[in-house]
């Protein structure tokens, strides 16, 4: 095989429609626009628009509010952090929200970690973070550990 007979798979690059290009075409003279009309024209983007009457979203009430300045907290379960410890990647003693991301329990720390407590939790931990469900505080002292909900640093 030589670099000149490189070819793409058979089916692999399909060829483009150009339209307005004669009758042979199959889609010569409109363009597959159809006569007249908004629609055949260039220019146009109707999206919700109802013909003058008002548009069904502008109707309908709005509901609900959403805070520009929202914390988004990071979120990981007990469950995981118990694997990490058996895989030998997370030190039981201190866990901190540092530590959770140089292990690669999670990617990035966000607003801060939140701990929730789905999954099992067997070693006796230390974990320091910025919040925690009751049941994932509850879980940790049931396994003998402690958990510190740390203020958010602003």
């Amino acid at each position: 095989m030589k670099l000149n007979e490189l070819r793409d798979n058979p089916g692999a690059a399909k060829k483009r429609m150009r339209v307005g290009r004669g009758p042979g075409s199959g889609k010569g003279k409109m363009g597959g626009r159809g006569i007249k009309g908004q629609k055949s024209r260039s220019g146009v983007a109707i999206k919700g628009y109802e013909g003058g009457q008002m548009p069904l979203y502008q109707r309908l009430p709005k509901r609900g509010f959403n805070k520009p300045n929202a914390k988004e907290y990071a979120i990981i379960n007990l469950g995981l952090i118990q694997k990490f410890i058996d895989l030998g990647k997370l030190d039981a003693a201190n866990i901190t929200e540092d530590t959770l991301v140089e292990s690669g329990v999670i990617r990035r720390k966000l607003d801060g970690i939140r701990v929730l407590a789905k999954g099992e939790l067997t070693a006796a931990v230390t974990i320091t973070v910025t919040g925690a469900s009751k049941g994932a505080v509850e879980a940790v002292e049931k396994a003998g550990g402690k958990l510190n909900v740390a203020a958010a640093a602003e």
